[in-house]
């Protein structure tokens, strides 16, 4: 376990929350090209580096996970609002104190989780766990932001967006951890593992793609913009394929 990497993670998703605490108003056009650009770097790394493991090592049963992962995310954005793709399906900003906020933490939370589980996973690719750690720390930064952004509207004091934001951001390297701890304990559970990894690349392919078409858009147009923003990200994955 590299702990210069889960260091990394928990610095973009503290700095990613900090941002709507410090700036009073954020540019919707920030947002969406950062979005655009975590979410197809993300979308690249999980297609160039984890598939092609989880295939290895599952065969064709891969697919079956991956796609249960797919639909295990779709229910999990019912509980965060889709928090975790950088932006809320919440009805209304003016409105955000009537909703429930557990269940975002949870369903947000738990997808932290599961984010955290391939990052102590031993690849055979050498260049996969650094490129993952750099997909999942760009991703962090969106999604902090938005949890932050939503605490905000909910009228959380100052002491309980920081505690939020502290106890979310370990979410996902504890996570690393104890994947990594445990499964170079048990065989049974490095076993079990790369099907955990199949899971969760079928919820990264959900929120990648979803962003590509959804963030910041009415009609899910893609602006020239959005488009080179999603191209930089994807060129930033290929070039990880150097290290291999």
């Amino acid at each position: 376990m590299n702990w210069n990497y889960l260091i990394l993670v928990l610095v973009a998703t503290i700095a990613g929350g900090i941002i709507p605490m410090t700036v009073r108003h954020i540019s919707a056009n920030f947002t969406i090209y950062l979005l655009a650009f975590t979410g197809a770097f993300l979308f690249g790394v999980t297609i160039m580096h984890l598939l092609p493991e989880v295939y290895h090592e599952l065969g064709h049963a891969a697919g079956a996970y991956i796609v249960l992962g797919f639909f295990l995310q779709v229910f999990l954005q019912q509980l965060s609002h889709g928090m975790e793709h950088g932006h809320s399906h919440l009805p209304n900003e003016n409105h955000h104190h009537h909703i429930a906020v557990t269940p975002l933490l949870l369903g947000l939370s738990i997808h932290a989780f599961m984010e955290g589980i391939p990052l102590g996973f031993q690849y055979e690719d050498q260049s996969a766990l650094p490129s993952l750690m750099l997909g999942v720390a760009a991703h962090k930064i969106p999604e902090a932001l938005t949890l932050i952004t939503v605490m905000i509207h909910a009228h959380k004091s100052k002491q309980q967006l920081w505690q939020i934001l502290i106890i979310f951001a370990l979410v996902t390297p504890v996570a690393a951890i104890l994947a990594g701890w445990l499964g170079n304990r048990f065989e049974v559970v490095s076993h079990y593992l790369v099907y955990l990894v199949a899971l969760v690349i079928g919820a990264f392919l959900h929120i990648s793609t979803t962003i590509f078409y959804e963030s910041g858009t009415k009609h899910h147009e893609l602006s020239r913009k959005k488009v080179m923003a999603i191209a930089l990200g994807l060129v930033l994955a290929f070039i990880t394929l150097i290290f291999e």
